[in-house]
Protein backbone atom coordinates (compact mmCIF):
# COMPACT_ATOMS: atom_id res chain seq x y z
CA UNK A 1 0.00 0.00 0.00
CA UNK A 2 1.18 3.50 -0.98
CA UNK A 3 2.35 5.50 1.84
CA UNK A 4 0.09 8.20 0.72
CA UNK A 5 -3.01 6.67 1.06
CA UNK A 6 -1.57 4.77 4.47
CA UNK A 7 -1.46 8.71 5.58
CA UNK A 8 -4.85 9.56 4.60
CA UNK A 9 -6.16 7.01 6.54
CA UNK A 10 -4.63 7.44 9.34
CA UNK A 11 -5.95 11.20 9.37
CA UNK A 12 -9.82 10.19 8.27
CA UNK A 13 -9.52 8.35 11.32
CA UNK A 14 -7.68 10.78 13.66
CA UNK A 15 -10.88 13.39 12.09
CA UNK A 16 -13.32 11.39 12.59
CA UNK A 17 -12.29 10.71 16.84
CA UNK A 18 -12.03 14.26 17.12
CA UNK A 19 -15.49 14.70 15.48
CA UNK A 20 -16.78 11.62 17.97
CA UNK A 21 -15.45 13.28 20.98
CA UNK A 22 -16.57 16.85 20.21
CA UNK A 23 -20.28 15.43 20.13
CA UNK A 24 -22.27 15.97 23.54
CA UNK A 25 -25.62 14.42 24.46
CA UNK A 26 -26.83 16.83 27.37
CA UNK A 27 -29.42 14.86 29.39
CA UNK A 28 -32.85 16.23 30.59
CA UNK A 29 -32.96 19.14 33.24
CA UNK A 30 -29.32 19.51 32.50
CA UNK A 31 -27.27 22.42 30.98
CA UNK A 32 -23.89 22.88 29.76
CA UNK A 33 -21.88 26.11 29.76
CA UNK A 34 -20.08 26.75 26.59
CA UNK A 35 -16.96 29.23 26.39
CA UNK A 36 -14.80 29.62 23.27
CA UNK A 37 -11.44 30.66 23.63
CA UNK A 38 -12.39 31.66 27.06
CA UNK A 39 -15.55 33.89 26.61
CA UNK A 40 -19.00 32.40 27.59
CA UNK A 41 -20.38 31.43 24.60
CA UNK A 42 -23.68 29.05 24.67
CA UNK A 43 -25.80 27.31 27.29
CA UNK A 44 -26.68 24.24 25.89
CA UNK A 45 -29.84 22.25 26.21
CA UNK A 46 -30.79 19.25 26.56
CA UNK A 47 -30.28 17.07 22.96
CA UNK A 48 -27.27 16.45 21.03
CA UNK A 49 -25.03 19.15 20.46
CA UNK A 50 -20.97 19.12 17.97
CA UNK A 51 -18.89 21.49 19.56
CA UNK A 52 -15.72 23.36 17.76
CA UNK A 53 -12.94 21.19 18.39
CA UNK A 54 -9.72 23.69 19.75
CA UNK A 55 -12.29 26.49 19.97
CA UNK A 56 -15.51 25.23 22.64
CA UNK A 57 -15.07 24.39 25.86
CA UNK A 58 -17.76 22.69 28.31
CA UNK A 59 -17.12 25.30 31.42
CA UNK A 60 -19.72 23.83 33.61
CA UNK A 61 -22.17 21.06 33.97
CA UNK A 62 -25.48 22.05 35.68
CA UNK A 63 -28.09 20.67 37.17
CA UNK A 64 -31.74 22.37 36.65
CA UNK A 65 -33.59 19.94 39.12
CA UNK A 66 -34.44 21.08 42.58
CA UNK A 67 -31.80 20.02 45.02
CA UNK A 68 -31.24 20.04 48.56
CA UNK A 69 -28.28 20.87 50.97
CA UNK A 70 -27.98 20.07 55.04
CA UNK A 71 -25.85 22.72 56.85
CA UNK A 72 -24.22 22.02 59.84
CA UNK A 73 -25.42 23.11 62.88
CA UNK A 74 -24.64 26.85 64.23
CA UNK A 75 -23.85 28.53 67.47
CA UNK A 76 -26.54 30.79 67.75
CA UNK A 77 -27.75 32.92 70.96
CA UNK A 78 -31.22 34.47 72.36
CA UNK A 79 -32.03 37.65 72.90
CA UNK A 80 -32.22 35.92 76.82
CA UNK A 81 -28.12 34.75 76.33
CA UNK A 82 -29.29 31.42 75.57
CA UNK A 83 -26.72 29.65 73.59
CA UNK A 84 -28.14 26.67 71.00
CA UNK A 85 -27.64 25.38 68.09
CA UNK A 86 -29.21 25.23 64.87
CA UNK A 87 -29.05 23.33 61.93
CA UNK A 88 -31.05 24.20 58.94
CA UNK A 89 -31.88 22.70 55.85
CA UNK A 90 -31.95 24.68 52.24
CA UNK A 91 -34.38 23.62 49.17
CA UNK A 92 -32.92 25.42 46.08
CA UNK A 93 -32.83 25.23 42.34
CA UNK A 94 -30.29 26.78 39.52
CA UNK A 95 -32.33 29.14 37.15
CA UNK A 96 -29.60 30.50 35.18
CA UNK A 97 -26.77 28.62 34.49
CA UNK A 98 -24.83 31.40 33.06
CA UNK A 99 -24.87 33.36 36.51
CA UNK A 100 -24.84 30.35 38.17
CA UNK A 101 -20.98 29.37 36.44
CA UNK A 102 -19.73 33.28 37.04
CA UNK A 103 -21.90 35.17 40.11
CA UNK A 104 -20.06 33.69 42.41
CA UNK A 105 -17.01 31.41 42.97
CA UNK A 106 -18.79 28.60 45.36
CA UNK A 107 -22.24 28.91 45.57
CA UNK A 108 -23.06 26.76 48.20
CA UNK A 109 -20.75 27.64 50.56
CA UNK A 110 -21.84 31.25 50.07
CA UNK A 111 -25.32 29.95 50.58
CA UNK A 112 -24.25 28.36 53.80
CA UNK A 113 -21.97 31.44 54.88
CA UNK A 114 -25.22 33.53 54.39
CA UNK A 115 -27.82 31.42 55.77
CA UNK A 116 -25.50 31.15 59.22
CA UNK A 117 -25.06 35.05 59.49
CA UNK A 118 -29.03 35.73 59.16
CA UNK A 119 -29.96 32.76 61.75
CA UNK A 120 -28.10 34.44 64.05
CA UNK A 121 -29.44 37.87 63.26
CA UNK A 122 -32.70 36.45 63.48
CA UNK A 123 -32.82 34.32 66.67
CA UNK A 124 -30.68 37.33 68.59
CA UNK A 125 -33.82 39.01 68.23
CA UNK A 126 -35.94 36.05 69.93
CA UNK A 127 -36.09 34.45 73.41
CA UNK A 128 -36.09 30.91 74.12
CA UNK A 129 -39.82 30.47 73.84
CA UNK A 130 -40.10 32.14 71.03
CA UNK A 131 -37.61 30.76 69.06
CA UNK A 132 -39.05 27.18 69.74
CA UNK A 133 -42.59 28.34 69.00
CA UNK A 134 -41.86 30.27 65.74
CA UNK A 135 -40.35 27.81 63.27
CA UNK A 136 -42.08 28.87 60.17
CA UNK A 137 -41.94 32.49 60.68
CA UNK A 138 -37.95 32.04 60.78
CA UNK A 139 -38.09 29.71 57.91
CA UNK A 140 -40.45 32.44 55.81
CA UNK A 141 -37.65 35.41 57.03
CA UNK A 142 -34.77 33.43 56.17
CA UNK A 143 -35.90 31.91 52.65
CA UNK A 144 -36.89 35.82 51.92
CA UNK A 145 -33.25 37.00 52.62
CA UNK A 146 -31.73 34.04 51.05
CA UNK A 147 -33.58 34.19 48.07
CA UNK A 148 -32.76 38.19 47.16
CA UNK A 149 -29.37 37.44 47.75
CA UNK A 150 -28.83 34.45 45.87
CA UNK A 151 -31.21 36.25 42.36
CA UNK A 152 -27.20 37.20 41.73
CA UNK A 153 -26.07 34.09 41.14
CA UNK A 154 -28.64 32.51 39.23
CA UNK A 155 -30.36 30.47 42.43
CA UNK A 156 -33.90 30.00 43.31
CA UNK A 157 -34.35 29.45 47.03
CA UNK A 158 -37.69 27.37 47.20
CA UNK A 159 -37.54 26.89 51.03
CA UNK A 160 -35.43 27.29 54.36
CA UNK A 161 -36.51 24.70 57.11
CA UNK A 162 -35.03 24.83 60.76
CA UNK A 163 -33.79 20.76 61.18
CA UNK A 164 -32.87 20.73 65.02
CA UNK A 165 -33.17 23.14 67.60
CA UNK A 166 -30.60 21.82 70.37
CA UNK A 167 -30.76 23.61 74.01
CA UNK A 168 -28.15 23.00 76.61
CA UNK A 169 -28.25 20.14 78.38
CA UNK A 170 -29.84 22.27 81.20
CA UNK A 171 -31.89 24.11 79.48
CA UNK A 172 -33.66 20.89 78.45
CA UNK A 173 -33.72 19.57 81.89
CA UNK A 174 -35.75 22.55 83.21
CA UNK A 175 -38.16 22.62 80.17
CA UNK A 176 -38.81 18.69 80.92
CA UNK A 177 -39.53 19.91 84.37
CA UNK A 178 -41.65 22.65 82.94
CA UNK A 179 -43.33 20.54 81.10
CA UNK A 180 -44.27 18.00 83.59
CA UNK A 181 -45.54 20.59 85.96
CA UNK A 182 -47.45 21.93 82.96
CA UNK A 183 -49.35 18.73 82.73
CA UNK A 184 -49.83 18.00 86.48
CA UNK A 185 -52.11 21.41 86.30
CA UNK A 186 -53.60 20.49 83.68
CA UNK A 187 -54.54 16.79 85.18
CA UNK A 188 -55.23 19.04 88.31
CA UNK A 189 -57.20 21.32 86.40
CA UNK A 190 -59.52 18.26 84.43
CA UNK A 191 -59.94 16.26 87.64
CA UNK A 192 -61.29 19.40 89.75
CA UNK A 193 -63.62 20.08 86.63
CA UNK A 194 -64.80 16.58 86.88
CA UNK A 195 -64.95 16.73 90.27
CA UNK A 196 -67.24 20.36 89.74
CA UNK A 197 -69.57 18.60 87.17
CA UNK A 198 -70.10 15.52 89.41
CA UNK A 199 -71.09 17.65 92.46
CA UNK A 200 -73.18 19.67 89.74
CA UNK A 201 -75.25 16.77 88.59
CA UNK A 202 -75.42 15.17 91.97
CA UNK A 203 -76.78 18.58 93.05
CA UNK A 204 -79.31 18.74 89.85
CA UNK A 205 -80.53 14.90 90.84
CA UNK A 206 -81.30 15.75 94.79
CA UNK A 207 -82.71 18.82 93.25
CA UNK A 208 -85.23 16.87 91.02
CA UNK A 209 -86.01 14.46 93.40
CA UNK A 210 -87.23 17.20 95.77
CA UNK A 211 -89.13 18.83 93.36
CA UNK A 212 -90.48 15.54 92.72
CA UNK A 213 -91.56 14.62 95.86
CA UNK A 214 -92.66 18.29 96.80
CA UNK A 215 -95.32 17.75 93.97
CA UNK A 216 -96.21 14.17 95.06
CA UNK A 217 -97.03 15.55 98.67
CA UNK A 218 -98.65 18.20 96.89
CA UNK A 219 -100.65 16.28 94.82
CA UNK A 220 -101.59 13.59 97.93
CA UNK A 221 -102.66 16.46 99.62
CA UNK A 222 -104.86 17.77 97.02
CA UNK A 223 -106.51 14.53 96.34
CA UNK A 224 -106.89 13.95 99.99
CA UNK A 225 -108.85 17.58 100.58
CA UNK A 226 -110.97 16.40 97.25
CA UNK A 227 -111.78 13.40 99.12
CA UNK A 228 -112.80 14.95 102.44
CA UNK A 229 -114.61 17.46 100.90
CA UNK A 230 -116.81 15.47 98.61
CA UNK A 231 -117.49 13.26 101.47
CA UNK A 232 -118.26 16.16 103.50
CA UNK A 233 -120.86 16.96 100.70
CA UNK A 234 -122.10 13.57 100.32
CA UNK A 235 -122.41 13.65 103.87
CA UNK A 236 -124.62 17.02 103.96
CA UNK A 237 -126.38 16.52 100.86
CA UNK A 238 -127.38 13.02 102.93
CA UNK A 239 -128.46 15.31 105.74
CA UNK A 240 -130.21 17.41 103.69
CA UNK A 241 -132.26 14.74 101.86
CA UNK A 242 -132.69 12.91 105.16
CA UNK A 243 -134.58 16.62 106.33
CA UNK A 244 -136.26 17.03 103.11
CA UNK A 245 -137.63 13.44 103.37
CA UNK A 246 -138.35 14.25 107.05
CA UNK A 247 -140.22 17.48 106.13
CA UNK A 248 -142.40 15.74 103.54
CA UNK A 249 -143.34 12.76 106.11
CA UNK A 250 -144.88 15.61 108.00
CA UNK A 251 -143.83 13.86 111.38
CA UNK A 252 -146.51 14.43 114.52
CA UNK A 253 -145.44 15.75 117.40
CA UNK A 254 -145.30 12.29 119.22
CA UNK A 255 -142.62 11.22 116.62
CA UNK A 256 -140.52 14.02 117.45
CA UNK A 257 -140.92 13.28 121.08
CA UNK A 258 -140.03 9.92 120.67
CA UNK A 259 -137.25 11.08 118.55
CA UNK A 260 -136.04 13.46 121.07
CA UNK A 261 -136.21 10.84 123.35
CA UNK A 262 -133.72 8.32 121.36
CA UNK A 263 -131.81 11.56 121.24
CA UNK A 264 -131.62 11.71 124.70
CA UNK A 265 -130.73 8.31 125.65
CA UNK A 266 -127.70 8.19 123.39
CA UNK A 267 -126.95 11.20 124.89
CA UNK A 268 -127.07 9.52 128.21
CA UNK A 269 -125.45 6.33 127.02
CA UNK A 270 -121.95 7.87 126.29
CA UNK A 271 -118.54 7.99 127.88
CA UNK A 272 -119.46 11.27 129.85
CA UNK A 273 -118.99 11.33 133.24
CA UNK A 274 -121.76 13.65 133.91
CA UNK A 275 -124.61 15.23 131.54
CA UNK A 276 -126.83 18.23 132.10
CA UNK A 277 -130.53 17.70 131.61
CA UNK A 278 -132.73 20.68 130.94
CA UNK A 279 -134.98 22.61 133.50
CA UNK A 280 -137.94 22.64 130.47
CA UNK A 281 -138.10 18.62 129.45
CA UNK A 282 -141.62 17.91 129.12
CA UNK A 283 -143.62 15.75 131.38
CA UNK A 284 -142.49 11.80 131.57
CA UNK A 285 -145.90 11.38 131.34
CA UNK A 286 -146.58 12.73 127.91
CA UNK A 287 -143.54 11.30 126.68
CA UNK A 288 -144.31 8.02 127.81
CA UNK A 289 -148.05 8.15 126.51
CA UNK A 290 -146.40 9.33 123.44
CA UNK A 291 -144.04 6.09 123.45
CA UNK A 292 -146.89 3.54 124.49
CA UNK A 293 -149.27 4.90 121.35
CA UNK A 294 -146.60 4.16 119.10
CA UNK A 295 -145.69 1.13 120.13
CA UNK A 296 -149.35 -0.63 120.13
CA UNK A 297 -150.72 1.77 117.12
CA UNK A 298 -150.31 -1.83 114.71
CA UNK A 299 -152.41 -4.05 117.14
CA UNK A 300 -154.87 -1.82 119.65
CA UNK A 301 -156.10 0.97 116.83
CA UNK A 302 -160.02 0.26 118.08
CA UNK A 303 -158.91 -0.06 122.28
CA UNK A 304 -159.65 3.28 123.87
CA UNK A 305 -157.14 4.93 125.63
CA UNK A 306 -156.93 6.25 128.96
CA UNK A 307 -159.31 9.55 128.99
CA UNK A 308 -156.78 11.18 131.26
CA UNK A 309 -152.88 10.47 131.33
CA UNK A 310 -150.97 9.45 134.57
CA UNK A 311 -149.68 12.96 135.64
CA UNK A 312 -146.10 12.70 136.68
CA UNK A 313 -144.75 15.53 139.38
CA UNK A 314 -142.46 17.87 137.73
CA UNK A 315 -138.79 17.27 139.85
CA UNK A 316 -136.02 20.12 138.71
CA UNK A 317 -133.15 17.93 137.65
CA UNK A 318 -129.71 18.32 139.05
CA UNK A 319 -127.18 19.99 137.46
CA UNK A 320 -124.92 17.00 137.05
CA UNK A 321 -125.59 13.35 137.42
CA UNK A 322 -124.11 9.91 136.61
CA UNK A 323 -124.95 9.03 132.61
CA UNK A 324 -125.56 5.71 133.66
CA UNK A 325 -128.17 6.73 136.40
CA UNK A 326 -129.99 8.68 134.20
CA UNK A 327 -130.14 6.47 131.90
CA UNK A 328 -131.54 3.94 134.27
CA UNK A 329 -133.71 6.46 135.86
CA UNK A 330 -135.49 7.23 132.31
CA UNK A 331 -136.31 4.04 131.12
CA UNK A 332 -137.89 3.30 134.82
CA UNK A 333 -139.91 6.16 134.80
CA UNK A 334 -141.11 5.44 130.92
CA UNK A 335 -141.83 1.49 131.98
CA UNK A 336 -144.07 3.04 134.67
CA UNK A 337 -145.63 5.53 132.41
CA UNK A 338 -146.53 2.44 130.27
CA UNK A 339 -147.84 0.18 133.04
CA UNK A 340 -149.96 2.73 134.04
CA UNK A 341 -151.69 4.10 130.80
CA UNK A 342 -151.41 0.33 129.36
CA UNK A 343 -155.19 -0.71 128.30
CA UNK A 344 -156.82 -3.66 130.39
CA UNK A 345 -157.36 -6.81 128.61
Amino acid sequence: MEPGIIALIIIGIIVLIVIIRNINVVPQSNAYVIERFGTFYAIWGNGIHVKVPFMDRVARKVSLKEQVVDFEPQSVITRDNVSMKIDTVVYYQITDPRLYTYGVESPIMAIETLCATTLRNIIGELELDSTLTSRDNINARIREILDEATDPWGIKVKRVELKNILPPREIQVAMEKQMKAERERRARILDAESEKTSQILVAEGHKEAAILRADAIRETKIREAQGEAEAILAVQKAYADSLRMLNEAAPTDKVIALKSLEAFEKAADGRATKIIIPSEIQSMASLATSLKELAVEGELDNTPRAKSPVQIPNMQAPDAVDPAQAQAALRERARQALSQNSPKV
